[in-house]
């Protein structure tokens, strides 16, 4: 059998931060800077698989369930990735304009996954990762990955670990790299100390809309100095 996945609270909190610094930069660089940093572009695909990670890991909790924390989860999600929404289709990238939906979904996506898994229902757990999966950010390699971070979480073993490795390297798919990769030893290396970070259980779920109207309004004054934007 594998070693447990023991992770600390403070670590947890040290990788959602290191997420949202990864997210921003990768952002500003998209949607600012037309995608002209290699290296802002490379080490914001590790954001995605830390987000992932840091959620599994917190549903995977002994009790959650019982504490009601898949259903408070997926309000929040559902709520601030509706907020994040007409920002995120005015910032423009997207298959017709509307397609698909945000990284909100794609967790909120995982968050219903691993519920399902939670009761046992398999089939359902299945049947609801295909159906979403083609709805949201990262598509279902995220949404594997999530799922299999959880079963690692629960109860470890070889097929859950290597189901996370390839549904992470599968993300290739959608990000053209394997930098998503990077991920595995960044999160090993935080998880390995004690970090004396704070759980702020509400800062992804506001920082996320609000640093896409930031740089949404960062815009207004780019383009009038003449800036041109391809989204």
């Amino acid at each position: 059998m594998p070693p447990p996945l023991r992770v600390h609270d403070g670590a947890l909190g040290a990788l959602k931060l290191l997420g949202l610094v990864l997210m921003t930069a990768d952002h500003i660089n998209k949607y600012l800077f037309n995608g002209t940093s290699d290296l802002a572009f490379n080490a914001g695909r590790a954001a995605l698989p830390i987000f992932c990670f840091v959620l599994a890991v917190n549903l995977a909790r002994e009790g959650s369930m019982e504490k009601g924390a898949y259903q408070r989860t997926s309000m929040r999600l559902a709520l601030f990735g509706m907020l994040a929404t007409p920002i995120f289709l005015l910032l423009g990238g997207l298959l017709f304009r509307v397609y698909p939906l945000n990284v909100m979904f794609t967790l909120l996506a995982i968050t219903r996954v691993t519920y399902e898994l939670d009761k046992g229902r398999t089939g359902v757990a299945l049947a609801l990762g295909l159906a979403a999966g083609a709805l949201v950010e990262y598509w279902w390699p995220a949404l594997l990955f999530g799922a299999a971070v959880w079963s690692y979480s629960r109860k470890p073993t070889y097929l859950a670990a290597l189901v996370a490795l390839a549904s992470c390297a599968a993300l290739h798919t959608v990000n053209g790299n394997y930098w998503a990769l990077a991920a595995f030893p960044v999160i090993g290396s935080v998880i390995s100390m004690r970090w004396p970070v704070p759980r702020a259980r509400w800062l992804f779920y506001a920082y996320y809309p609000t640093h896409l109207l930031f740089i949404l309004l960062a815009r207004i004054p780019m383009a009038e100095a003449g800036y041109l934007f391809f989204l």
